[in-house]
């Protein structure tokens, strides 16, 4: 082969033939910053680390969410392997272990931490106050202190509350649904929320709430015997994670005791659940993406105001009506966003 063709220029000779050509100092400036200049260094590339925990188990629900907060990071340029890396932290249900899974996150120094619920993200704002805090699905992050107000948030956190109870419309549709419900059951897990809404829309629509606190997955089996013995004609479900890590399970025992139900949650409804009305998951999640990006381009997580939901679905399982021996009339049928036939 030609020697010529074989020889490969020093930096000194690309130097000078640069000069000969006229290239401006800018230009093998840029070159030499991408690592094409003989005896250059490539400019290095800021791969930056996004922790995520939730305090449910990644099951197809919670995959979903995942993904939807993934596409939503895809859209806004990011790779991952290239720009950014994941990490995931699942609690199993088990409040106990926020605590660790935090730190976990904060040892391996992420740049950002998405978090699932309140109690997840005091505990991610009790562990640090450097790192900036994305939640989602965060009922009334102001009076619990997470944040000092929605419009400005002050400290380390921000994200998408879900500043709404919605009990008193899920009661209504449930009564609506099924005219002839007298005392309805009422799941709920105590997490910054109480009953008083629920008592009082319940109240309002001449019904009796039986509140059946779930404080660990453990509880599930005896809140629905519970629920049996006390002759509920119905049960109104605020799932959280000690219910979600065993969604599966919790649904056998719904649909063994034959009673319908409204959740809070579209997870149940794809697993027989009669009823959904609340806010659509996966649009909050896709949003979060949005926080996280400006978060990684340099914005302070107290002046990025909180947003609460904007999308609100209502599911309605006719398959699961039918098994009931239900018929839901068609003032009902038509507020639904979805039927599943």
């Amino acid at each position: 082969m030609n020697n010529q063709f074989n020889h490969r220029l020093t930096r000194r000779e690309f130097l000078q033939r640069a000069a000969m050509l006229g290239l401006s100092a800018s230009a093998v400036a840029l070159l030499d910053g991408c690592g094409i200049l003989p005896g250059s260094t490539p400019m290095p590339t800021k791969v930056f680390r996004i922790g995520v925990i939730s305090g449910g188990t990644r099951d197809a629900a919670v995959t979903q969410r995942i993904e939807a907060l993934r596409q939503g990071l895809r859209e806004l340029g990011y790779v991952e392997g290239e720009n950014i890396n994941i990490e995931y932290r699942f609690a199993e249900g088990r409040a106990e272990r926020f605590p660790d899974l935090v730190a976990q996150l904060i040892t391996l120094k992420v740049d950002v931490l998405v978090v699932v619920g309140s109690s997840l993200a005091l505990v991610a704002k009790q562990a640090t106050s450097t790192i900036p805090i994305v939640f989602v699905q965060a009922p009334d992050p102001v009076g619990i202190g997470l944040v000092a107000s929605l419009a400005h948030p002050g400290g380390n956190a921000t994200g998408l509350g879900s500043g709404f109870n919605l009990t008193g419309k899920q009661l209504q549709l449930l009564k609506d649904a099924i005219p002839t419900i007298s005392r309805v059951a009422y799941f709920w897990e105590g997490q910054f929320t109480d009953t008083r809404e629920a008592q009082d829309a319940a109240r309002a629509l001449g019904l009796q709430l039986q509140a059946l606190l779930i404080s660990s997955p453990d509880d599930i089996e005896g809140a629905i015997q519970a629920a049996i013995r006390e002759r509920a004609d119905a049960l109104l479900v605020y799932g959280g994670p000690r219910m979600g890590s065993r969604r599966p399970q919790f649904m056998e025992l719904v649909a063994k005791s034959r009673m319908p139900a409204i959740f809070n949650l579209r997870d149940y409804v794809d697993l027989g659940g009669l009823m959904f009305y609340g806010q659509n998951l996966l649009n909050d999640w896709y949003r979060t993406a949005t926080y996280v990006d400006k978060i990684l381009k340099g914005a302070k997580p107290a002046d990025l105001p909180v947003e609460n939901p904007t999308k609100f679905d209502f599911v309605i399982n006719l398959k699961t009506a039918k098994e009931l021996g239900l018929t839901i009339p068609q003032s009902v049928l038509t507020q639904a966003t979805e039927v599943i036939q």
